[in-house]
């Protein structure tokens, strides 16, 4: 389900002529990002699920830590950039395709999958720099911070310092930018005096509001607790749904509530359907 909802949105958000606003360019990254991100994880957790002994390499577990936090970056930044987006779409029409301009987007896009992969590889480093010479059972469905560093005999408040630190600055940062865009967009739309016109302008931001909700509720439960009160039976159930539950529905939320996108899949299948009666 994954896999064809968000292969479907990019297709969608590639070829059709009609997707190709700053928006659609967006919900096309988050798309490619949101299966990146699965695929990094739901391979191995599908393994284990029919293997009697569920292993997983050094290096093997190291890429699969680096190749989420990648993917986990990079989404909080761009759920940021579409807010800006809409912020620009609904607060400043006017000089939409002028501030969000093709080369913006780019810009933003290019930057935030730059910064996360840093951010991966300086995390991941300082993760698999402590000795691991106690257990090798990972309490948890894939290879993350806090279930390798509890299997650490090394001293791991450094890294232990280096991740809160840096999942704060991340989600904080990340997210003050979407508070502060929807302030703006909420007091645009309660301007607006017209019914219709305040329900057509809710409509084009309520699916990223909504992905939002889910996405940053799930990682400030996980990540901004300290070390002391963190529960890792607790931690693999909030995990399941910023990993699997979230890119699996972001597609159904981005389509079943986007109006554009329904008429897209509406006129494709339409002329399928007329394809195939004229063979």
């Amino acid at each position: 389900m994954t896999v064809t909802g968000n292969v479907g949105i990019i297709t969608l958000t590639s070829i059709d002529s009609q997707l190709q606003t700053p928006m659609y360019f967006f919900l096309r990254h988050l798309a490619l990002i949101n299966l990146g991100n699965s695929t990094v994880i739901a391979p191995q957790m599908l393994i284990n699920f029919l293997v009697e002994k569920k292993t997983i390499s050094y290096y093997g577990c190291a890429t699969q830590h680096g190749g989420f936090l990648a993917f986990i970056v990079a989404e909080t930044f761009l759920l940021a950039a579409m807010a800006y987006d809409r912020y620009v779409a609904i607060c400043n029409p006017l000089l939409y395709m002028v501030v969000v301009s093709r080369k913006v987007c780019i810009l933003l896009v290019v930057l935030t999958y730059i910064y996360s992969f840093s951010t991966a590889v300086t995390v991941t480093s300082c993760v698999f720099s402590m000795s691991y010479c106690s257990s090798n059972v990972i309490n948890h469905f894939y290879c993350d911070n806090v279930p390798l560093l509890a299997l650490s005999c090394s001293d791991t408040h450094l890294p232990e310092t280096i991740v809160f630190i840096s999942a704060a600055i991340n989600i904080l940062f990340s997210m003050t930018i979407v508070l502060v865009s929807y302030f703006h967009i909420i007091l645009a739309i309660l301007r607006i005096r017209s019914i219709e016109g305040r329900k057509k302008a809710f409509s084009t931001c309520a699916s990223h509001m909504t992905a939002v909700t889910v996405f940053y509720g799930t990682l400030l439960f996980v990540y901004l607790q300290p070390p002391s009160n963190h529960s890792l039976d607790t931690d693999k159930v909030a995990s399941v749904f910023y990993t699997l539950v979230i890119p699996m529905l972001n597609p159904m939320i981005y389509s079943l509530r986007n109006k554009d996108v329904k008429e897209v899949v509406k006129r494709i299948l339409t002329n399928l359907k007329e394809t195939f009666k004229n063979m």
